[in-house]
């Protein structure tokens, strides 16, 4: 059994803020141990698992994460069999049927299994047993979700009603209907009843069984995305869609276009862990707690604290809690959560409300993800900025010049090769250099380690946006 997995990652990071914003959502980020939520997925979904085996995944992402997406899989040793770039986030339908209309242009017989790519699903083994579980459903025509046997009265999920109770086998059961996130009291009337399970949103089926569904129930969908298919370009090995076709697609969920109405439904049973890491509650529960409920992280400290959550998120900031109790506090350099554990899936509206008075921590991560490495802005004042640089190695910024400010640059790790003007030298720990108004420049790592310096900007004006480009081997204006 071959299947291409296809991981969706997009995301507004509202729900685990401030570790998780619009410009670095949770999947990126190391949860749950060292390897990113991106990264465990990807894993999940490669190689040979019992009588499944994986293919290299496509991925579904945007322009600002494209880079990422590649530098984390790298890091794990996957080659993807395609990155595919939408011009703009249309909910999952649109994105669903661009790889399953691919995946049937290289092949009219492609299996796809459709995953978030910010789940936690510790079993490698088990999730690989019950695709293959599922495969019987999908040769017979079925669209197949995975249904997540429920531990507890969740309000945060939707449910699938099965229309029968699964065997012991975990053998694909028909799905009777879909359930929208219930009440506290419905969801512990489903939780008893033992024929509902957590809707998981992750599909395994045909490419062209979802085709064929989508041409029954939206079909308005078809022209649009095939369209940008037909017109998408190869960008630096990315498959970018092509954006005004894209944008005349209907923004809607892979749920409400296809699976509600389609009556050739199946539920693989899943018993095994599994969480979406919906809010820091459930990272909360996922992580372990001690005997008195206590989770802590980083430079965190917890005394005579009880059923808390204390993350530090910074090597500097020492996060102390004493007394505490259904406490989750989370702190960032720039910004820190403390709330009840009960009002976790409240986080996203204090993202609201930053929004509302136009912080920038309310979509910004503190470092700033480029192509050839990361920044960060140690200081900001009126008319200067401390920025911390790390440049991977090998990889180099975009010949450029500034109008309204200059830079002095000091290396504290590595060393950087620096073109000024006609001049170009290397610069080696604790030494600087100076760059003009105006004057074209480039920073490059020649080495075989991260290069790390200090960059001081002064000027009237240092914005992200005082830059002219002249040549940028990653393709940006």
């Amino acid at each position: 059994m071959t299947i291409t997995p296809v991981l969706l990652c997009g995301g507004s990071g509202t729900r685990l803020w401030p570790l998780s914003r619009k410009s670095y959502p949770k999947q990126f980020a190391p949860l749950m141990g060292e390897e990113t939520l991106f990264q465990a997925a990807a894993k999940r979904l490669s190689g040979a698992g019992g009588t499944v085996t994986f293919k290299a995944p496509m991925v579904l992402t945007n322009s600002d994460f494209r880079f990422i997406v590649a530098e984390q899989l790298q890091a794990v040793g996957i080659d993807p069999g395609a990155i595919m770039i939408e011009p703009e986030g249309r909910n999952t339908a649109p994105a669903v049927l661009a790889a399953a209309l691919q995946a049937h242009k290289e092949d009219a017989d492609a299996v796809l299994l459709v995953a978030p790519s910010d789940h936690v699903v510790p079993d490698k083994a088990a999730f690989a047993q019950a695709v293959a579980k599922g495969m019987s459903a999908v040769q017979q025509g079925q669209l197949v979700t995975f249904g997540i046997t429920p531990t507890h009265a969740e309000t945060a999920y939707g449910y699938l009603e099965l229309s029968e109770t699964p065997d012991a086998e975990g053998n694909p059961v028909a799905l009777k209907r879909f359930v929208e996130k219930p009440d506290q009291t419905r969801a512990a009337e489903m939780l008893a009843a033992g024929n509902f399970k957590w809707n998981a949103g992750i599909f395994l089926f045909r490419a062209a069984d979802m085709i064929a569904a989508f041409e029954a129930y939206c079909p308005d969908l078809l022209g649009p995305v095939q369209q940008s298919l037909d017109d998408a370009e190869i960008d630096l090995g990315f498959l970018r869609l092509a954006p005004a076709p894209w944008a005349k697609a209907e923004d809607i969920s892979i749920d409400y276009a296809v699976m509600e109405k389609a009556d050739n439904l199946s539920v693989v049973p899943f018993d095994e862990a599994w969480s979406d890491l919906g809010g820091w509650d459930a990272v909360w529960r996922e992580s372990t707690p001690d005997s008195a409920g206590v989770v802590t992280s980083g430079e965190a400290t917890a005394i005579d604290c009880h059923n808390t959550l204390l993350r530090s998120e910074s090597a500097n900031l020492e996060l102390v809690g004493i007394g505490l109790e259904n406490i989750m506090a989370i702190a960032m350099p720039d910004a820190v959560l403390v709330a009840d554990m009960s009002d976790a899936q409240n986080v996203k509206k204090a993202v609201a409300a930053l929004k509302a008075k136009s912080a920038s921590q309310a979509t910004q991560f503190p470092k700033d993800h480029r192509p050839w490495g990361w920044f960060e802005s140690l200081v900001v004042g009126g008319r200067f900025q401390v920025k911390r640089i790390q440049v991977h190695p090998g990889a180099s910024l975009s010949l450029q010049s500034h109008v309204h400010r200059s830079e002095h640059w000091i290396v504290v790790e590595g060393t950087a090769k620096v073109t000024i003007d006609d001049e170009v030298k290397l610069v080696t720990e604790n030494q600087s250099v100076y760059i003009p108004v105006g004057a074209k420049h480039r920073m490059e790592n020649p080495g075989k380690v991260p290069m790390v310096l200090i960059e001081v900007q002064t000027g009237a004006y240092v914005g992200e946006d005082d830059i002219v480009r002249y040549e940028d081997v990653y393709a940006r204006k």
